[in-house]
């Protein structure tokens, strides 16, 4: 079981195959520092890679006010132009990081997202929300803009002139807001997000790891390119799932009427 405590968050396997990482600086509503960064690339860089039974990861918030409030500007107040672009470059290799992540990454979002804590859950798969969250990139308030995939990943799923609105406006908007513009998928009773979460990650982690990991490269590579080229990659996805000693499996397991035992081969 991986269980791994950090600085700035925790990450444990609560069930086989589910890690949940949570934010662990409630006093300062889990704002983004230097430290996050780095304890979030240690963890999506160098530590889930080589653990092949993971299957689903779960991003929240320690405490019941923020998931995040972006980054940590106590810290940043009286830093140099270098020392801000040095750690905007870890901010954003954790970011690619979470974004580029081959497994299913949800964000359980249980209080604020502003800024960066609302970017960091644009770059996971998707989002479920606790009633009472509230989102918003807030950055043009700083005299910055989004740094961390915020205009890129935002009017991907609103559109670009709903984009555009919530970014130059800093308005906060609510979680029904977001559910209703596509970005959030679900809005939960607070105590209900993460049970939710969690049944919703044990019917992914219950299915083929690799079907999985190639629908998930087929659905991000697709939205990038045209219709005919989108349509050749699927089939050379699925061309790959053929072979697999999974696909066997689960043929079977469909006819032997019995759950089948996925081994991601």
């Amino acid at each position: 079981m991986m269980n791994l405590t950090y600085e700035t968050m925790l990450a444990e396997e609560r069930e086989p195959g589910i890690l949940l990482v949570t934010f662990n600086r409630p006093e300062l509503r889990n704002a983004f520092n230097t430290q996050m960064g780095l304890d979030l690339s240690d963890l999506f860089l160098d530590k889930l890679p080589g653990a092949d039974r993971m299957r689903v990861v779960i991003v929240t918030g320690a405490g019941d006010k923020a998931f995040s409030a972006g980054g940590d500007l106590k810290q940043r107040l009286g830093m140099t132009t270098k020392e801000w672009l040095d750690q905007h470059h870890i901010f954003r290799r954790a970011f690619d990081a979470v974004l580029e992540c081959p497994i299913p990454v949800i964000a359980a979002v249980n209080g604020a997202a502003f800024g960066g804590g609302c970017e960091l859950a644009l770059g996971c798969d998707f989002i479920h929300a606790a009633r009472g969250a509230k989102f918003a990139l807030s950055e043009a308030k700083l005299g910055i803009m989004p740094g961390g995939g915020g205009t890129v990943n935002l009017p991907r799923v609103v559109g670009p002139a709903r984009a555009k609105e919530i970014a130059t406006s800093a308005r906060p908007f609510t979680a029904e807001q977001a559910e209703d513009w596509g970005m959030v998928n679900g809005v939960h009773e607070p105590d209900a997000l993460l049970p939710y979460v969690f049944d919703l990650a044990r019917d992914i982690a219950a299915n083929a790891p690799l079907s999985v990991r190639q629908i998930m490269k087929s659905i991000e590579y697709n939205m990038r390119v045209d219709l005919r080229t989108a349509i050749a990659f699927q089939l050379e996805c699925y061309d790959q799932l053929i072979a697999t000693e999974d696909r066997h499996e689960g043929v079977a397991a469909f006819n032997e009427r019995r759950k089948p035992d996925f081994k991601g081969r």
